[in-house]
């Protein structure tokens, strides 16, 4: 018989009591097999993180609290002395003149100007003197071919116009015929004014279901008379009581000292420009003295060149090539014809009448009863007065107590008890089968076991 088929019980609400009993594994600490731990296995998990918020601990300050605030200890108020107003000095003028220049006159000298040579290289340049290919890359490339004019694909033009004449109608005459007016039946109901003697009842359902209720009377509420406190006013404050001045050492300032400037020193006329930007010392200036002009002896020639090269030696004035227009002053009438009026001369043509049928439809002799469709269809009828399927008011109901009963206490009852198998020595129904390694009795059903005995 193997111990596949066995059962072992462990209790449900604890862990088994006993020790592993393995050969090489020894260890004093209990077995922590359960059916939850079976049937839920642990999976690996992260421990959370610790939380870093500080204790929500109120930490009462043991020193006394001082009454003075930070205004009136840091901002001291200080002895205010009146200002010593300076006396104005008599003007008094003098006699040196102006010299009226300025610091950009002084500093920012004017350098005379010398022009710039050019910077630019020699270039030589390569004329060539042999005759110059003017035929471009496309004609060279692209040349055209010996290939023969092709003739166009023309049809023969095998038409020939009817000398039928043109009867002027159209698909639309020939196919659609006029068939006159056709005579309907009217379909229009007769009218049948009914009249009834019974006189109109003004009964409606709101008046028969709603019956007006008596109404009660408003609830009033009864002020309270006003009650004089006997206990007298201390005249305290929360501040007062809580917050006790209590004598303490002042603050010391921490603000830095401001050392005074004399004034009585000479203001320097020197800039920070002056002291630092120097003027540099500049090499004597070269200048080149100018060329002495010497008239020149020989006569000046006054001829241009067009004076000289174009001449017109035995020339005429050329003569106009126009013709002169040869005028006809003829005394005949004036011919008014042109091509226009010659080539183009207006048909005659007849302009076509419109094909009109003559009027079929006849009219009644009745005189027209001027009713409009809303007046001869929509004709007032009897008011039928509905029945209210509303169920009878009862009348108010009785202030009953409420039974307490629901569908979960009828419907589901308690069960008993069941207790566990493993609280058992010998749990009924199973035969004892061995204990494993670690300690554990299996146990198998007696119906199982049966079973193998009969088998083997």
């Amino acid at each position: 018989v193997t111990n596949s088929c066995a059962v072992f019980f462990p209790c449900r609400c604890h862990c088994c009591p006993h020790l592993p009993t393995k050969p090489y594994k020894k260890s004093e600490k209990p077995c922590t097999l359960s059916e939850y731990m079976k049937q839920y296995p642990l999976y690996p998990f992260t421990v959370p993180r610790g939380s870093f918020k500080p204790d929500e601990a109120y930490k009462v300050v043991q020193i006394p609290m001082e009454g003075i605030s930070a205004t009136k200890r840091d901002y001291i108020a200080h002895e205010v002395l009146p200002q010593k107003l300076k006396a104005h000095e008599k003007y008094v003028k003098s006699d040196e003149s102006m010299d009226l220049t300025s610091t950009y006159k002084r500093d920012y000298n004017s350098y005379p100007i010398s022009q710039v040579p050019p910077c630019l290289p020699c270039v030589m340049r390569h004329i060539p003197r042999a005759k110059m290919d003017t035929k471009t890359t496309y004609e060279g490339d692209y040349v055209l071919w010996n290939v023969p004019k092709m003739e166009p694909i023309r049809q023969n033009n095998q038409f020939c116009p009817s000398e039928e004449k043109f009867d002027l109608r159209t698909i639309v005459q020939d196919d659609y015929l006029y068939w006159g007016p056709v005579a309907t039946q009217s379909c229009k109901p007769l009218t049948v004014v009914q009249k009834i003697k019974a006189p109109f009842e003004n009964t409606t359902s709101y008046r028969v279901n709603y019956v007006p209720h008596p109404l009660e009377k408003c609830y009033v509420h009864k002020n309270e008379k006003y009650k004089v406190n006997e206990v007298p006013f201390d005249g305290l404050t929360t501040p007062k009581v809580s917050y006790k001045g209590l004598a303490g050492q002042p603050a010391k300032l921490a603000k830095p000292e401001q050392l005074k400037l004399g004034h009585d020193l000479p203001f320097s006329s020197t800039t920070e420009f002056q002291e630092k930007y120097q003027a540099w010392p500049q090499p004597p200036i070269l200048t080149k003295k100018p060329d002495v002009y010497l008239h020149p002896w020989e006569k000046m020639d006054l001829n241009t060149t067009t004076q000289i090269h174009y001449k017109h030696p035995n020339g005429k004035p050329a003569k106009i090539c126009r013709s002169f227009a040869q005028l006809n002053r003829s005394t005949g009438p004036f011919n008014n014809s042109s091509i226009m009026k010659e080539d183009y001369k207006p048909w005659l043509c007849k302009r076509l009448t419109p094909i009109i049928h003559a009027l079929e439809l006849t009219f009644s002799e009745k005189p027209m009863d001027c009713l409009t469709t809303f007046q001869t269809h929509y004709v007032p009828h009897t008011i039928t007065v509905t029945k209210s399927y509303k169920p009878v008011w009862p009348g108010p109901k009785h202030h009953t107590s409420l039974d307490g009963k629901t569908t979960y206490a009828t419907s589901y009852t308690p069960k008993g008890i069941v207790r566990c198998l493993a609280s058992y020595k010998d749990p009924p129904g199973y035969i004892f089968e061995g204990a494993d390694s670690d300690g554990h009795n299996l146990y198998l059903p007696a119906s199982k076991s049966e079973c193998l005995q009969d088998g083997n």
